[in-house]
């Protein structure tokens, strides 16, 4: 019978995206058979998002222990293998084991993992101080060995946090004069000097600055000196202690140096110790941006003044393109960094040779408050008429962007030339060529002025047809066709609303001839786009009965057939019957495979799995038991397609199975070839309770920090996935360097700007204020995130205005009709009654009592206010989104208020029926209904209360006007 594969493949490396306006197309997995199985199937989408690298050559060398056969093996770093009871005395701190092993044969303690650990290693990563120098006290040369990792054991001391055990082990050194070991950096290039200070341990890295200087010169692969990592960790003591180093170098991530990282963290104290002591990291070029440049565009005004006070003629910098510090301030509305830099540099340069100035910059991208800065500075007073290249003043760029605040502050200022001369109007109006083009003999940019209403010459010769008038205008100046108006109509859409189709088709032309595409597609306001010899066949499928046997869970036909030594036991797509035991679970199938053929173990399907995987993968702990027991060395296997398994635990989050492939093999792989490690699967995945698993484990603290091959680290990925859990438990770690940049320069707050579709979710805004605690340092960008993030949502709500007013009032208007029905209806259905009485007849019986004129009046207010919100639905169609703004807040108001009257009105008409008899429930009632709105706020608050409790003082109310 045939049948589906039974497993898919587990996650290749993850590849996250760059830096936000350049994300790279994720590549596509290798080649594989698609699985049938749903119990491992994986999303379309995920899997989408992996890239394949094929493991490192050594990572692939597998041999099967052997050593308690009796048999000598070898490990996969050429030593040989260790005895697998001396691993365990490692991992527990077992010395007293160690030393009965080792009083038989001493070379047993050179032994090493496929890893290439020694049980020195083992005991370093676990923080068993007492181990390691009874170790040492045996051999001192296990203090010189490293593994496939480049890793010594005083590294993997420093990395896993135990900080006592690392400053024993660097005095040991020091007594035995081995500075080599010191010195060793690992395969990211890192020496036990970056990993102090990246771990935060302060005096470790202090004792080893005084220990070996040389540590000082060290740069890993990713350009980071010590002192950079001190200076973005801002530990100032190590700082200063590595500036008296000559020759320490200062260079960063990226091209960065030292100063940068003062400049990102606003630290005036570390800037002024660089420009004391080396000046010239001012100069030094950040991709295409100096720290000068980085202290205006980040507003660290302190920081600036430290260089402009060391060095004026910063403050006349340009970048490689031309801009100028004062441009790069009114791209982000910085006015306090442009006073400070016209404090000191007064005729600072203003703009780009093209005209370009830094109000056309404030104005193009709405900082007003820059704009009027410009205005009321007196040596910036002459932008006010300034031309670009296209010889557009910054009030055409203020009317095209529609910003009444702006173009109201550009035409308030008495300098400024803006009017349409009346002649000229006239002109366009009857198609006056010849007085148009003297006007114009005598001052050109006479033509480029507007009327009140933002039309130049050109939009009101078109509205009247003159195409003879049009034709001499373009001759004289084409930028007019670019050109639009308060209702964003070109002279294009001016003249075919006008009905001038010969004129449009002349003007379309033009538009065509010059390359004005943008002109052609300008829009109005309006919007106007599956027996002995039997045992050894196998069916089409290649299925063998064993295998089927193994699959149906029959033990007994399972052990007949394994006892033909020449039976089959192959199976679909490549698999085997251990595979089948693994799948269902079945350890005792796994036990006698692994007695009489333990090959299959090691037998890949189509899809490049051994049975270890599917084992991990359905979380299957006792059958990866069995095979762990019967052979460790499975732990370590690295398959071309899946990587280490742990990085398979990761992805389906089994946190059982990572603990049992932990317990028989302590370094099992964790990383990918590219540098992926299973907590940043663990985090792609939303893996929130291996993460944790992750974080408690000693031997796998390292990954916090670790970077995969984009240069992302874990908490890069936790908030782009936008969860506030896993960065929540990620920032708690005192090991974590929350200052790392990926390879494009961006920090991991800057991954937010990546999840802009979530942007309007708690788990944005929570995760927003965790990296803002976290970092204070950093608010600048992260604020510059935020308000780039919500410019983007605006607009995207400014496009579907229309949609969400009409949501919005059909929804409300139902409510408020309904309340108006209720309370309508109340007031001819009086409580009591009404009388009979001669001389009272048709009055209400209660009309003399409180509680029935508080009825009246809450029934009448409820009334009145329902029905005026139900009105105003009616007359609201605006296409704008600040009055959709305005209106949901006046509306909700006016409805919270109907409610409560409606709710007052309903206890206060019981209450006078049931006073005189049942006072008690009365009251009751009237309690429960005032009690209503208190509980109907707190539960439709509830999840930002609960996120407020959360945060405490971090919680930043305004963050969440998105939502």
């Amino acid at each position: 019978m045939e049948r589906g594969c039974l497993f898919t493949r587990a996650p290749p490396p993850l590849a996250l995206a760059g830096r936000a306006p350049r994300i790279p197309t994720p590549r596509p997995p290798g080649a594989g058979i698609a699985p049938k199985d749903p119990d491992l199937r994986t999303s379309a989408s995920l899997r989408s998002s992996f890239r394949y690298r094929s493991p490192p050559p050594q990572q692939l060398i597998v041999i099967p222990l052997q050593m308690l056969a009796g048999t000598v093996s070898t490990s996969s770093s050429g030593g040989t293998l260790m005895d697998m009871h001396l691993l365990k005395a490692a991992t527990h701190g077992d010395a007293m084991s160690m030393k009965d092993m080792a009083s038989n044969n001493p070379s047993i303690l050179l032994g090493k993992t496929s890893q290439g650990n020694t049980c020195f290693h083992i005991s370093c990563a676990h923080g068993h101080e007492e181990f390691c120098k009874d170790v040492l006290a045996l051999n001192q040369s296990l203090l010189s060995e490293v593994n496939l990792d480049g890793e010594t054991p005083l590294i993997i001391a420093v990395t896993r946090a135990h900080a006592s055990l690392a400053s024993f082990l660097l005095g040991r050194c020091r007594v035995l004069g081995l500075r080599q070991v010191t010195l060793q950096q690992d395969k990211h290039g890192c020496n036990a000097l970056h990993y102090a200070i990246r771990c935060g341990h302060k005096d470790l890295a202090l004792e080893l600055i005084e220990a070996e200087p040389a540590l000082s010169q060290g740069v890993n692969k990713y350009s980071e000196s010590p002192m950079f990592i001190a200076a973005m960790r801002e530990f100032q003591e190590i700082f200063e202690k590595l500036l008296e180093i000559p020759d320490s170098a200062h260079s960063g991530h990226l091209g960065n140096n030292a100063l940068y990282a003062a400049v990102r963290n606003g630290n005036p104290v570390i800037a002024k110790k660089i420009m004391e002591t080396r000046p010239g990291m001012a100069r030094e070029d950040t991709d295409g941006s100096t720290p000068i440049i980085l202290a205006v565009l980040w507003d660290k005004i302190d920081v600036l003044r430290v260089l402009l006070e060391h060095d004026l003629s910063l403050g006349y910098e340009l970048s490689k393109e031309g801009i100028s510090l004062l441009q790069f301030a009114a791209f982000r509305g910085h006015v306090g960094v442009a006073r400070e830099l016209l404090n000191h540099c007064p005729d600072t340069p203003h703009g780009k040779e093209d005209g370009w100035t830094c109000l056309h910059e404030a104005v193009w991208f709405n900082r007003t408050e820059f704009v009027e800065f410009i205005l009321r500075a007196p040596q910036l007073r002459k932008l006010v008429n300034m031309r670009d290249n296209q010889g557009k003043t910054a009030l055409h760029h203020a009317v095209r962007k529609c910003n009444p605040k702006i173009v109201a502050a550009l035409l308030s200022h008495m300098d400024i030339d803006q009017k349409m001369d009346r002649r000229l109007l006239d002109a366009a109006m009857l198609g006056d060529s010849k007085s148009m083009k003297e006007m114009a003999s005598s001052n050109a940019s006479v033509l480029l002025r507007t009327t009140p209403q933002g039309n130049t010459c050109l939009h009101i010769s078109s509205v009247h047809g003159h195409e003879g008038f049009c034709k001499d205008v373009l001759a004289l100046n084409h930028s007019l066709l670019s050109e639009v108006n308060f209702d964003r109509e070109t002279p294009l859409i001016t003249s075919v609303a006008s009905g001038h189709a010969s004129l449009a088709l002349v003007l379309l032309r033009r538009c065509e001839e010059l390359g004005l595409r943008h002109a052609i597609l300008q829009q109005d306001k309006g919007g106007c786009n599956t027996l002995p010899a039997l045992s050894q066949g196998v069916n089409n499928c290649n299925e063998s009965p064993m295998f089927d046997a193994a699959m149906r869970d029959f033990t007994d036909v399972f052990e007949k057939l394994l006892e033909i030594p020449d039976s089959a036991h192959d199976g679909h797509c490549r698999y085997n019957a251990l595979h089948a035991a693994a799948r269902n679970g079945n350890s005792v199938i796994a036990t006698k495979i692994m007695q009489t053929r333990p090959g299959m173990a090691r037998k890949e399907g189509t899809d490049w799995f051994n049975p270890m995987v599917p084992a991990i993968l359905l979380d299957k702990i006792d059958v990866l038991r069995v095979l762990l027991e019967h052979d460790s060395s499975l732990g370590y296997d690295v398959s071309d397609d899946n990587g280490p398994l742990l990085m398979s635990a990761a992805f389906r989050g089994h946190v059982d199975a990572a603990r049992e492939l932990l317990k028989h093999c302590p370094d099992a792989p964790y990383c990918n070839s590219d540098g992926s490690t299973c907590l940043h699967q663990a985090i792609s995945s939303g893996r929130t309770q291996f993460v944790e698993f992750i974080l408690r484990v000693p031997q796998l603290r390292k990954l916090i920090n670790m970077r995969d091959g984009n240069g992302k680290t874990a908490l890069h990925y936790a908030v782009r996935k936008c969860n506030p859990k896993i960065v929540a438990a990620l920032l708690s770690q005192k090991d974590i360097d929350i200052t790392m940049r990926d390879n494009y320069g961006n920090p991991a707050a800057w991954e937010l700007a990546n999840a802009m579709n979530r942007a309007k979710t708690l788990n944005w805004n929570e995760v927003f204020m965790l990296m803002l605690k976290a970092d204070p340092r950093n608010a600048p960008v992260l604020y510059n995130v935020h308000e780039q993030t919500k410019e983007k949502v605006t607009e995207a709500s400014r496009k579907d205005a229309k949609s969400l007013t009409q949501t919005y009032t059909s929804n409300t208007s139902i409510v408020a009709i309904l309340v108006a029905a209720i309370t309508f209806a109340a007031a001819f259905t009086l409580p009591g009654g009404y009388s009979s009485d001669a001389g009272s007849q048709g009055l209400p019986i209660m009309a003399r009592k409180f509680a029935f004129q508080a009825f009246l009046i809450s029934d009448t207010l409820a009334m009145c206010s329902s029905l005026a919100v139900a009105f105003i639905c009616i007359i609201a169609r605006w296409e704008d989104l600040e009055f959709l703004i305005y209106y949901r807040s006046f509306t909700k108001r006016l409805m919270w208020f109907a409610y409560t009257a409606t709710t007052i009105a309903f206890a206060t008409g019981l209450y006078t029926v049931l006073a005189a008899h049942l006072q008690w429930l009365a009251i009751m009632i009237c309690l429960l209904v005032a009690l209503l709105p208190v509980l109907t706020k707190l539960l439709g608050e509830w999840p930002i209360l609960k996120l407020k409790f959360r945060l405490g003082k971090s919680f930043k109310t305004d963050i969440l006007d998105m939502v």
